[in-house]
């Protein structure tokens, strides 16, 4: 135990990786917090139905997620062996695979919004706030993906500041003209979910233009752009290899999330408000397991990429052991911020009580979200083990989560906190098979060519 604490390398490492990502992370779920607050003191059903709206961008980002976390795990062990230009090579298979699916979301978005909340939403005045949210926010689902995956390149190539820099500020932006569009300050006419929706835009305009300039500086890695129209079929099989088990392991999560979205948005506008807000509350307490688990992905490939797979073992060991620390540490702080937080929200009494029950619940859930977290979605897809996250899902979300909760909303009518409670499930009921996976270490291997 001693030595696992004197390796100040690794701890110093993974401090300085961390702290720029999970205060990337802190800084996105910020913007979904601002709308949370500033909608919800104007009207609770503007807050849901944005909090509802937001999940068409929450299936296209894990989709774009396949692409950007495959583009990192391979390029994370290229940079360890110092192959820069394999790793642009990578980065136009991630531009051409995110184009593709950001224009199909945001022409979705544009042509068939009210299609699109009818999903989400039962309540005819949350699928018209909605609807018209996305009209305007659909703009930015295109730039928003191309953006990603310049910054995964710098996250990569040791430029995490950088990348942590851009997305600080374009938030700061966004919340600033949030306040501005939602109440319309200085004279401009109050625009309420649709001022949201034009401050996101702007914001994901600046973010683009401020990510494609820097790669124009000195020591960053400027993409070659003639790489987007030719096909490199050894590396683009080994990328599709690595983002098919993430694509799938991704929409499985992803829409098995909204799903539970969907279910609670359709036991009414009490539950669908209380869930909203909850949900705020669960992405600001992830952002520091988010920001562990990509920096130790990082590290962990960096070992492995260069062929030190004994230390990238010992690096995921620690990592692990790491992630239980955390998400105990969670389960505290939610507990903690209960109270503050249903005392600041202007709700109905209905949906405070509510909120009440799901933070409760929300504390266990935090402890199996950190673990899985770090574990999956660091350790294992740093050395290519992406498909275990599939198998996972398919058994614990799609196989118990998801028709428990179904069922104790729709057949057994259960009450609201208990069908929160079984969309809970699935993290907390994975972690002995998690745990059995990791130690079978399959992910211990060096994907370079």
């Amino acid at each position: 135990m001693g030595r696992f604490f004197k390796d100040k390398v690794f701890y110093e490492k993974l401090v300085r990786l961390t702290l720029p990502i999970a205060f990337q992370s802190l800084m996105l779920a910020a913007v979904a917090a601002a709308d949370a607050i500033m909608l919800g003191r104007i009207e609770q059903d503007q807050m849901a139905a944005v909090s509802l709206a937001t999940q068409v961008q929450f299936i296209q980002n894990m989709i774009l997620t396949a692409a950007t976390v495959a583009g990192s795990i391979l390029g994370a062990q290229y940079y360890g062996k110092s192959d820069k230009d394999t790793i642009n090579k990578i980065f136009a298979m991630m531009i051409r695979t995110v184009g593709v699916v950001s224009i199909a979301f945001a022409v979705a978005c544009l042509c068939i919004p009210e299609l699109l909340m009818k999903i989400f939403a039962s309540d005819q005045n949350l699928i018209n706030i909605g609807a018209s949210y996305l009209r305007i926010a659909g703009w930015s689902y295109f730039i928003t993906g191309i953006a990603e995956c310049y910054l995964t390149i710098m996250k990569v190539t040791d430029h995490v500041f950088r990348s942590a820099l851009i997305s600080t500020v374009t938030v700061v932006i966004n919340v600033i003209l949030n306040s501005v569009f939602i109440f319309g300050l200085f004279g401009l006419p109050a625009m309420g979910a649709q001022g949201a929706a034009l401050a996101t835009l702007i914001a994901r305009i600046i973010e683009i233009i401020w990510a494609i300039g820097s790669t124009y500086q000195r020591g960053f890695l400027k993409p070659k752009y003639s790489y987007l129209f030719r096909t490199f079929p050894g590396l683009r099989m080994d990328f599709i290899k690595v983002a098919l088990p993430l694509l799938g392991g991704g929409l499985f999560w992803g829409v098995g999330f909204t799903s539970y979205t969907a279910i609670m948005g359709h036991l009414g506008s009490d539950a669908a408000a209380a869930n909203s807000i909850a949900a705020v509350v669960r992405d600001l307490f992830c952002c520091m397991c988010n920001g562990i688990s990509s920096a130790g992905g990082i590290m962990v490939g960096n070992e492995l990429g260069a062929g030190k797979l004994d230390k990238g073992k010992e690096y995921g060991i620690r990592l692990a052991k790491i992630s239980f620390v955390i998400g105990f540490l969670s389960t505290a702080l939610v507990l903690l911020v209960t109270a503050p937080v249903v005392k600041f929200m202007i709700l109905t009494d209905t949906a405070r009580n509510y909120l009440i029950g799901m933070m409760v619940v929300m504390a266990i859930y935090m402890i199996g979200r950190c673990v899985n977290t770090i574990i999956i979605n660091g350790i294992f897809s740093a050395g290519g083990d992406t498909m275990f996250d599939v198998y996972s899902l398919a058994v614990c979300m799609w196989g118990i989560a998801i028709p428990v909760a179904f069922l104790g909303a729709f057949v057994f009518h259960w009450p609201v906190v208990a069908v929160y409670a079984c969309t809970c499930l699935d993290e907390v009921g994975k972690i002995p098979w998690v745990m059995l996976h990791f130690r079978k270490y399959k992910w211990v291997k060096d994907l370079t060519r």
